[in-house]
């Protein structure tokens, strides 16, 4: 059933949404993880650096580039000797506000993801971590670089700092939008049509699983809860989610829930990347998630709402760094 006309009460509105969401935080750092600048910078090089792989022409940019708001817009990225990988490659930016890394939470922050996508035969292609700090220190810029970055520590270059590195500037990649300023009290940050959207969207139930600061990214869900899933997005082969992690039958079709943040601007959509427009995607999460069917007046306005949260790429990721200097031995 299509939902039921909305009236908007801006003030009750902007109430309701203060409850519901939060505002991006000025930093994504923590005490176990902070962000000192000298980390960060050394973190932005490596990020970008393709060295560090196997083949040495793959970088965390490659799949997380700034032209595609921290993604690919590819269905499915492709890794190292063009391997591909089995889902969508999600994007970094506010990654640091979501309670697990990956589709399947199978990384657990920032920098869990960053250490095991080291040894990934796709991701990263080392035979063991040994191999990538192998890498580094052949390339002789970066060891000033490490000294900088983590001055108290006996041994500079290894795979647990490279990691802590590469997320320190992860956590930088922090994109306010127009929604945050709504959020702040501004209620003319959104149009009307976005306010409407917005309405439709905590009505529906939409915020069941899409809430807290990252509109998403809170929690687990599973996909198809009215129907299953495949049977909207076409997809093809059929994932199981968070079940191939834990073997849990509880498991079966569960994935973490998306972040909105920036929505717009990282189709294609869903893990396996098999819907290509938003209003699409929009639909089919009304039809298999909640059992209504989006008119697309609904869908339009919705739309607008989920456009509101896009934000602005950082300056730091948005151009590459100047990489250090250096040369590796070329892989066999």
């Amino acid at each position: 059933m299509p939902l039921p006309a909305v009236a908007v009460d801006d003030h009750n509105l902007l109430e309701q949404a203060q409850q519901i969401f939060a505002p991006l935080p000025s930093t994504m750092a923590t005490e176990e993880f902070p962000t000192p600048d000298d980390r960060v910078q050394l973190g932005r090089m490596l990020f970008f650096d393709p060295r560090l792989t196997i083949d040495g022409n793959v970088s965390c940019a490659t799949c997380h580039q700034p032209a595609f708001y921290g993604t690919d817009a590819l269905p499915r990225s492709i890794g190292i000797r063009q391997r591909p990988h089995p889902r969508h490659a999600p994007t970094v930016l506010n990654a640091g506000t979501q309670f697990v890394i990956h589709w399947r939470g199978d990384r657990v922050n920032l920098e869990d993801q960053a250490f095991q996508a080291q040894t990934s035969p796709i991701t990263g292609g080392h035979s063991d971590h040994q191999g990538i700090v192998d890498r580094v220190e052949q390339i002789q810029g970066y060891q000033p670089l490490f000294e900088k970055a983590f001055p108290k520590e006996p041994r500079l270059i290894t795979a647990e700092n490279i990691a802590k590195a590469i997320g320190a500037f992860e956590r930088t990649l922090i994109t306010p939008a127009a929604f945050d300023k709504y959020l702040a009290g501004d209620v003319n940050a959104l149009s009307p049509a976005a306010r409407t959207g917005l309405a439709k969207f905590i009505d529906s139930g939409c915020i069941a699983c899409h809430d807290g600061v990252g509109v998403g990214g809170g929690k687990y869900a599973k996909f198809g809860v009215v129907e299953d899933y495949w049977h909207a997005t076409g997809s093809r082969p059929i994932d199981k989610g968070r079940f191939d992690v834990t073997n849990n039958p509880d498991d079966l079709y569960v994935f973490r829930v998306a972040s909105l943040r920036n929505i717009a601007m990282i189709g294609p959509y869903f893990h396996d990347g098999s819907v290509a427009k938003l209003g699409d995607a929009a639909k089919i999460m009304g039809r298999v998630q909640l059992g209504i069917q989006l008119t697309n007046t609904d869908t339009n306005e919705i739309v607008a709402f989920l456009e509101s949260l896009t934000g602005e790429v950082p300056a730091s990721f948005a151009h590459v760094p100047t990489l250090p200097p250096g040369s590796v031995i070329s892989a066999h």
